[in-house]
């Protein structure tokens, strides 16, 4: 009875750890989405890369404990994801350390072509990453073709279905309108109004998206409970899209912070009680118990996480607290704006 109840539990830590993931790196990689289309010059370019650069690092961190926890708590889950989603979790690997070089090199060379390759590497990686988690977790949610060895039977194109490939472009243009909610809060200037002004045009596609796509999910999935989230996560959604038209950025980031997390958790409040459904059979499907690793397992986990989980979000948290402030374009230094004009 305990190693069933802890299964329960850690479904839900892990289901907290996607949401922190998606709620925070989402904001990230709307930033890098949106650098050709805010950012005018080379010093506004940096304005919105710096918005990010002392978190982005730490937003990460939420899928690597999210990916070691699915390894400890449910191994067969993370077998048959990481095997079967082998080529699609391949890609997101690339487009992260690409993206992730970008911040740490772009700044290194002196030339713009040096600048604007690593720009390149930074918009592209965003944007690969966020469409393809889209497309995983859709598919995740929605169940898979697995056989009765728990193996994933289908490839690449299995998961290239219209289902997968909306949930692609929802999660685009959420990140998008997070992203752009994120630089209309963090800076000032000219760039802050034209965030928010796109935040608002780049919002209502992703309401009129993701509405169609909860609705598809309700529909073959759902729950009461999903079904609460959903409708939570879009009524959010068009609160946050309203306050960004009223000028009001602190409560619009808010609104889509809190529609990610809510829609990510409806996604998870559908798949429970399982974690990979089986469109082949459903005596084939993954849940939460046939997946699950042993009790004493599961126990010590828990006591690690009860110790050091409050330890990460605290310094995260700290770490928001320190960069709070806004900046703009008389934060760049002219020296390194001399240097990007050779």
């Amino acid at each position: 009875m305990l190693g069933l109840e802890l299964t329960t539990v850690w479904f839900v830590l892990i289901a907290v750890l996607w949401i922190g993931y998606f709620a925070l790196e989402g904001f990230d990689f709307g930033v890098g989405m949106l650098v050709p289309v805010l950012a005018r010059d080379e010093t506004e370019r940096r304005v919105m890369i710096n918005t990010v650069g002392p978190v982005w690092d730490g937003n990460e961190v939420w899928l690597l404990v999210a990916g070691g926890a699915t390894f400890a708590a449910f191994p067969e889950w993370y077998a048959t994801l990481f095997s079967g989603f082998y080529l699609p979790l391949l890609l997101i690997l690339v487009a992260l350390i690409l993206r992730n070089l970008s911040f740490e090199f772009r700044h290194k060379g002196d030339t713009a072509q040096w600048r604007a390759r690593w720009d390149a590497a930074l918009i592209g990686g965003s944007f690969t990453a966020a469409f393809l988690w889209g497309v995983a977790f859709a598919n995740i949610t929605a169940g898979v073709p697995i056989d009765a060895d728990k193996e994933f039977t289908g490839n690449l194109f299995t998961l290239l279905n219209p289902f997968g490939l909306l949930g692609g472009v929802v999660m685009v243009l959420l990140f998008l309108t997070h992203g752009a909610m994120f630089v209309a809060l963090k800076t000032d200037g000219d760039i802050r109004h034209r965030a928010r002004a796109l935040a608002v045009r780049i919002g209502l596609a992703a309401a009129v998206a993701a509405v169609v796509f909860l609705v598809w999910t309700q529909l073959r999935t759902g729950d009461l409970a999903s079904a609460a989230a959903f409708v939570a996560a879009a009524a959010l959604l068009v609160a946050g899209i309203g306050a960004a038209r009223a000028g009001r950025e602190g409560w619009a980031f808010l609104g889509t912070f809190l529609t990610v997390v809510l829609a990510v958790a409806g996604l998870f409040l559908a798949l429970f009680p399982d974690v990979m459904p089986s469109t082949t059979s459903p005596a084939y499907s993954l849940t939460t118990t046939n997946a699950a690793a042993t009790p004493y397992t599961l126990q010590i986990m828990t006591w690690v996480a009860l110790v050091f989980t409050p330890l990460v979000i605290g310094y995260q948290a700290w770490t928001y607290w320190v960069f709070r402030k806004r900046i703009s374009t008389r934060h760049i230094p002219a020296a390194q704006l001399a240097d990007s004009a050779h």
